[in-house]
């Protein structure tokens, strides 16, 4: 999923929204309460996921533009890659959000290299994310329903002449734009970037969770005679929120809400799909989220004004884009009906350890340095999970090492008032014992050095000496 939260799923027991499709996956299977995302934004957090590499080994994994080159080299082992080396069918249905082409791109013609190009076999893919033009999905590279007459221009420094924008035409707007978004408008809502053509092509924002849970199910009944992998990436609950009207107003907390039980109703009927095709004793499902959670992500949905007492972030501090614990701690969950013994773990396991773990149990003698293999734990029959991981935000990275957190210091704004979201940044070190301060209230750096000096050996060791804290080279 998408921007979803720790707290946005009842079987986390946070929150006030229920989902009980996620939660049958929950319950049935191993539930992570110390999963995380590599990053706490979008496209580092996918590079990391399907390469089983930590983000910021890769200079460009940041929140990528519309018009970014492919991200993942395509000499980079993938986890499409490695399993189609074991005799495995690849697929990949929904966000990309991981560049295409590389440099310039023509939309008119076939977009390469993308997924098809890093291990997919097939891949049916929105061309960014949603709130991003080009606002059209991509079968195999190709844009879908194109009509060669009315070619696709794309420009993100200016406008095409005589173009609508959100800026400019706030009388065409059916969402309006709270900050950054207010480029191009498509179906009544204005995008990030400038998009001139391609009509016939451009998607209905309210259609695109059954559209793209159509196209998982379609793949699944095709390839139900062979091994396959497919990558099924959710859109909701990211921005811009265009649930469809069956959802519209199901959740009391607006369309943030609303779009959670769109999500929730899609996993149910990919499940559904899955039992109905024989495949559920036969197939193993891992759920997860790119990033934690934010309310206002630069549109006015209402997010925050209905969220009430819900809490996205759970018992955690912070959010997307942030150092703190929700920006990457995130629901994390492996289901495997009559294979994986069901229950609850507090072991820390990261994205960039599923690659690892999928490769042993598929029988690979592949690997990737910076993941593990936690085969055992995501199939319920062991407990011992990572003793240290680097987290990353924006490309400051802090470390945890037990129960510990260390957060580096970092100049810039404590929080980003746009998002009302508290980043992590600070002047000093920051230190928590997450055993006795879940919430990340208490800051022992100065009280504790000893330990303060442990986490920081040791996260540069892993991390290198160019962290960009030069507080921290000195205390070392």
């Amino acid at each position: 999923m998408d921007d979803l939260g720790y707290g946005d799923m009842s079987a986390y027991e946070a929150g006030l929204l229920e989902t009980p499709n996620m939660d049958l996956l929950a319950n049935g299977g191993v539930k992570f309460t110390a999963g995380y995302a590599s990053s706490a934004t979008c496209s580092p957090s996918r590079y990391a996921l399907l390469t089983g590499t930590y983000p910021w080994r890769n200079k460009d994994a940041k929140i990528l533009p519309g018009t970014a080159p492919l991200l993942i080299g395509t000499s980079e082992m993938t986890i499409p890659k490695m399993l189609k080396g074991e005799g495995y069918a690849t697929a990949v249905v929904g966000k990309w959000h991981l560049g295409l082409g590389a440099g310039s791109v023509n939309w008119n013609e076939k977009v390469s290299p993308g997924p098809n190009e890093v291990g997919f076999d097939y891949s049916y893919i929105m061309a960014a994310t949603q709130d991003r033009v080009p606002t059209v999905y991509l079968e195999n590279g190709l844009v879908e329903g194109l009509d060669p007459n009315d070619p696709i221009e794309v420009n993100y420094d200016k406008n095409f002449d005589g173009e609508p924008t959100g800026k400019e035409n706030p009388e065409m707007l059916k969402m309006k734009w709270h900050h950054g978004h207010n480029n191009s408008i498509v179906n009544g809502i204005p995008r990030i970037g400038f998009m001139k053509g391609g009509e016939k092509a451009k998607w209905v924002d309210e259609d695109m969770a059954d559209h793209f849970l159509e196209k998982a199910q379609a793949y699944v009944k095709e390839k139900k005679d062979q091994p396959f992998f497919l990558y099924y990436a959710l859109q909701q609950p990211h921005v811009p929120r265009t649930p469809h009207p069956r959802f519209e107003g199901k959740s009391g907390m607006g369309p943030r809400g609303d779009v959670i039980l769109e999500a929730d109703w899609c996993v149910g009927q990919f499940m559904e799909t899955l039992e109905q095709e024989g495949l559920l004793e036969n197939t193993l499902v891992i759920f997860s989220s790119d990033n934690g959670p934010v309310l206002n992500d630069g549109y006015y949905d209402d997010a925050e004004e209905k969220v009430g007492d819900h809490t996205p972030s759970g018992q955690f501090r912070g959010g997307k884009y942030s150092l703190f614990e929700a920006g990457t701690r995130v629901p994390f969950i492996s289901y495997w009906k009559g294979k994986v013994k069901s229950g609850t773990t507090d072991a820390m396991v990261s994205q960039i350890d599923i690659f690892n773990s999928l490769a042993a149990i598929a029988g690979s003698e592949v690997r990737t340095a910076d993941g593990e293999d936690f085969s055992g734990l995501f199939l319920g029959i062991a407990d011992k999970g990572r003793e240290s991981l680097i987290l990353e935000a924006t490309s400051r990275t802090a470390f945890r090492k037990g129960d510990w957190v260390l957060i580096p210091p970092y100049k810039g704004p404590a929080a980003n008032k746009m998002v009302k979201i508290e980043l992590g940044n600070d002047a000093d070190f920051q230190l928590y014992d997450l055993s006795t301060d879940i919430g990340q209230q208490n800051n022992l750096a100065k009280e504790n050095p000893e330990k303060l000096k442990e986490l920081l050996e040791d996260f540069i060791a892993i991390r290198g000496e160019s962290f960009g804290s030069t507080e921290a080279l000195e205390l070392k």
